[in-house]
């Protein structure tokens, strides 16, 4: 996943550039949001070509002594946007700045006479590379002047763009909706779906092969993980999976393109209001999609009733309508339609309102002929605070029409309201391991216990490395116990300590030499020696989190708090409510005699008080900043 400190820094630059454009540029938000994007996608895109480049040129075949050039068919192969050379970003950032006087020229011979027409020149190269692109990259570069431009080019220049993966236009397009003018988008409950749910929804639906369908497709994050899913299992995902889009803004459409085309995937994408999905059918694929899976807006009124009247789009019937004759909630909407797009062996996974689950009136009447087919998988709640720019908690819903024969009458529920990590004090989400331990859940309760162990055995890897690395002595993943992985981990803390005070001495003593460079790096050495323990409890806490629960072997049992398999009698008895809580009930409190969740807090608090140790460091070094350049 995404390092926070990384987005962190790519918002501060996205700021950065904002400054720039608002004190030099003139412009409003709706002119310059797409333009700044339009750059952000060529670093980006610029990122993957290098990667994929160096991968392509290992034991690259020669001819004559000569190696074999690359080509856009080999880039296609791996899933990835070929980029000509003046579409580089690293060509556009290294330009003269006198670009008239270069005399550069596009294929035409026309001259290109600005920074801005050289930017415009290699978006349409780019387009030229993927029929998807066609006319959807912003070139309106010539209202900058070269100087702002190449001043946002520089602002871009740097490698935490990368390192944010996933759904990177979706997120910085999100940014400057919440952040500058929400007017630039239609703020009609639409909002940036966090990574961590979108990979949640992939990872259970494992979309392989087959139709995908994005209904509100928004910047494409849920088509982006469901590629990298089918990439990392070794497929090539546009060759296995076929992506169908709507998206109503024709803006949100755009960043769908482009997201798409920066991981090297085709989407056949609609937007404009014949891809209005409360009311268009834009593909026609109902009945026909392996997977659909969904961010849709939450609780919109106003749908016309004589608008979706009579769909076959609603199986289930009308949702509430209005005295307006307006359809009261779209919620149930959204549902159905998920559901009617599904073939005979499709499976949906979704987000949805909280609400959802236990309103009344006509939502529980078609909540209640959803529940009889059988098809209701999985249902799992989530805290708040996962939202970017919102702290409504959430559900997420899954729809399984060929589920193993055991469960063609259960329903599994979670409620993950209390597993989370926090990144800040308004933003949670899942780790990678939380995200695991969850998708274990659903594993035991497929009947997949082989993934369950092939799970544990990744944690007990990931732990013996650490401790070769960091103790010289593995614990062996057989024979010790959790709690030996629990003293083990908190043995190397006790050590650390000690390793802190000799860097704390050598601080001192660095700091009478008066030479900054070696405190910056001692000071690093330290953070970097935290920031790895600090993981490293935290993968330790993951796995004694699943295995107290489940065990070495995976046995599924209910867990108070947090999951139980009920069978459709059971929601009966519960009038058709699909809230988790009211199935799992409260966590169990037990004493085992071992206060792990004490301990834990413990050492968490000594890495805390570590860490402002170091942030006190800093400050010294700050205070004397002159003294220590004398």
């Amino acid at each position: 996943m995404a390092n926070q400190s990384s987005i962190k820094q790519l918002e501060a630059d996205l700021w950065a550039s904002a400054d720039v454009l608002r004190a030099n540029a003139n412009l409003n938000a709706g002119q310059y949001c797409m333009p700044v994007l339009g750059l952000l996608f060529l670093k980006y895109a610029y990122g993957r070509y290098k990667k994929v480049e160096a991968e392509l040129m290992k034991n690259r075949p020669s001819r004559g002594g000569v190696v074999l050039p690359i080509t856009k068919t080999d880039f296609q192969a791996k899933s990835a946007l070929f980029l000509p050379r003046e579409a580089q970003y690293d060509y556009l950032l290294n330009l003269p700045a006198n670009i008239a006087a270069a005399n550069i020229r596009d294929k035409q011979g026309r001259l290109l006479s600005s920074l801005g027409d050289a930017v415009n020149y290699a978006m349409i190269l780019i387009e030229e590379q993927s029929e998807h692109l066609t006319d959807q990259l912003p070139k309106t570069y010539t209202i900058f002047s070269d100087e702002i431009l190449a001043r946002l080019l520089r602002i871009f220049n740097n490698d935490r763009l990368e390192a944010v993966g996933g759904d990177v236009i979706g997120r910085i397009f999100e940014y400057f909706t919440g952040k500058f003018s929400k007017s630039v988008a239609d703020d009609d409950g639409v909002f940036f779906t966090p990574k961590s749910l979108v990979q949640m929804i992939v990872n259970i639906i494992e979309p392989t092969r087959g139709t995908v369908l994005d209904p509100a497709c928004g910047s494409g994050g849920m088509f982006v993980q469901s590629g990298d899913f089918v990439n990392n299992l070794g497929m090539n995902a546009n060759s296995t999976l076929t992506f169908y889009g709507q998206e109503k803004v024709d803006f949100n459409a755009k960043l769908c393109l482009m997201n798409m085309a920066v991981h090297g995937l085709n989407a056949k994408i609609k937007s404009g209001d014949d891809a209005n999905t409360y009311t268009k059918d834009a593909h026609n694929l109902i009945g026909s999609c392996d997977y659909v899976m969904a961010n849709p807006p939450f609780n919109v009124n106003g749908v016309k009733e004589a608008a979706v009247t009579g769909s076959p789009r609603l199986p289930f019937g009308l949702p509430g309508v209005n005295k307006e004759k307006e359809i009261s909630n779209a919620n149930y909407l959204w549902i159905q339609y998920f559901y009617a797009y599904l073939n005979e062996t499709g499976r949906a996974g979704f987000v949805m309102a909280s609400s959802a689950t236990d309103s009344q009136s006509k939502d529980k009447t078609i909540r209640e002929s959803l529940v009889r087919t059988g098809h209701v998988d999985c249902l799992i709640s989530v805290a708040n605070n996962f939202f970017y720019t919102l702290t409504l908690p959430c559900t997420l819903w899954f729809f399984d029409k060929n589920k193993r024969e055991k469960n063609s009458d259960k329903i599994l529920f979670i409620d993950a309201r209390n597993y989370y990590t926090v990144v800040e004090k308004t933003l949670n989400e899942w780790n990678e391991w939380q995200m695991r331990n969850l998708n274990a859940i659903v594993w035991l309760y497929r009947g997949q216990t082989e993934r369950y162990k092939e799970l544990i055995a990744s944690y007990n890897m990931w732990l013996n490395d650490f401790m070769l690395r960091y103790d010289n002595a593995a614990l062996h993943p057989v024979e010790q116990t959790h709690a030996a992985y629990r003293d083990g981990i908190a043995a190397t803390l006790d050590g650390f300590k000690g390793d802190l005070k000799k860097h704390q001495a050598a601080l001192k003593a660095t700091r009478k030499r008066k030479e900054k460079d070696e405190i910056k790096e001692t000071i690093a050495e330290i953070e970097l020696q935290i920031a790895e323990i600090t993981e490293a409890l935290d993968v330790a806490t993951q796995l004694v989190w699943l295995t107290d629960k489940f065990g070495d072997e995976g046995t599924y049992r209910d867990i108070p708090g947090l999951c139980r398999i009920a069978t459709i009698d059971d929601v009966e008895r519960k009038q058709f409510s699909l809230t988790p809580g009211a199935y799992t009930g409260a966590e169990e409190v037990k004493d085992d005699g071992v206060d792990f969740t004490a301990r834990m807090k413990e050492i968490h608090s000594e890495l805390e008080r570590l860490q402002n140790q170091s942030a006190e460091i800093f400050a010294t070094i700050k205070d004397n900043e002159s003294l220590l350049w004398k």
